[in-house]
């Protein structure tokens, strides 16, 4: 049966700790060596992008190539991947079907979960979401090797407080909690949470949810936050300015937290908004740390699915 990526939960425990252990042999590997052993060898992997991409596209693009394959980016205008016969030139299936026959795993970063439901369901070569409406896993990967990296696994103890939009972004790293027994409490705005369904998927307890961000993040290890404005949702500008107010991640609200205590975030970061310059460019910040591992994670994916 063909492994596909369409959300965390299609990982299990060991499975997302051996993606963690590959892409930590791998960047060393490289850093060492200056190569990666070609477990991509004369493979080709497509690129589907609705959205714009600057660490997906081109961590994917490059790993492809260390990895001694191919990547082919592939543009909603070249393909209208979300069209039927009136919106667009073909329909999903189709374009899974197609893309089956010249490539070896599809990637897409797409607007809705149900795009990479079809294109998973109608094809027979690994897809992994990049992104979409509901979930991010190859951003929580990022999340979970960068965790990693920083306390040498994860420790009993370790807390993780997500302060904003209860979006994609946070969707996936609850669930990757809650299969890592790793502690999470989020702080969202009344009207901005988490979807009930991603909430009651939780197996093991080890959350809370909540809206004051200032509790969220008393002792925490790790504070995360997203921009509260995502691709897409441009026309909400104005209200989301208006209804986020207080959950700004800055140096008051790092003061509720552990003093040592590191400030991740996915990126792009809406500075001013979301977060402070004086915070994403501080001392506590592993933001740009972060976004490195998105290119160790791309690796570590593809080899596992070529296995």
């Amino acid at each position: 049966m063909t492994k596909h990526i369409t959300k965390i939960t299609d990982l299990d425990k060991e499975e997302i700790l051996k993606i963690l252990s590959d892409a930590h042999q791998l960047n060393e590997q490289y850093i060492c060596t200056g190569w990666n052993t070609e477990y991509f060898k004369n493979k080709t992997l497509a690129m589907i992008f609705e959205k714009p991409s600057l660490r997906t596209r081109v961590a994917f693009e490059v790993a492809a190539n260390h990895l001694g394959g191919h990547a082919i980016y592939l543009t909603s205008t070249d393909i209208l991947a979300s069209g039927g016969n009136m919106q667009g030139r073909e329909s999903i299936p189709d374009i899974a079907k197609n893309l089956e026959n010249f490539t070896d795993v599809i990637m897409a970063r797409v607007f809705s979960n149900e795009t990479i439901e079809t294109l998973a369901k109608n094809s027979k070569v690994p897809v992994i979401n990049s992104l979409c409406d509901l979930h991010h896993p190859t951003q929580t990967l990022a999340d979970l090797y960068t965790i990693s990296h920083l306390y040498n696994g994860f420790p009993e103890n370790l807390k993780v407080a997500y302060v904003g939009d209860g979006c994609n972004t946070v969707n996936s790293l609850f669930l990757a909690c809650d299969i890592l027994g790793i502690n999470i409490e989020i702080a969202t705005p009344v009207g901005y949470e988490m979807p009930e369904k991603i909430i009651k998927s939780a197996k093991n307890g080890n959350f809370k949810i909540e809206n004051d961000p200032k509790l969220a993040v008393k002792n925490a290890d790790i504070i995360y936050t997203d921009t509260w404005i995502s691709m897409g949702l441009e026309k909400e500008f104005e209200k989301r300015l208006h209804d986020f107010q207080g959950y700004q991640v800055n140096k008051e609200l790092l003061s509720h937290a552990k003093s040592s205590v590191h400030v991740m975030h996915c990126l792009p970061a809406h500075r001013g908004e979301e977060i402070t310059d004086d915070v994403i460019d501080g001392k506590n910040s592993v933001v740009f740390a972060q976004a490195q591992a998105r290119l160790p994670i791309a690796k570590a994916l593809l080899k596992f699915l070529m296995s």
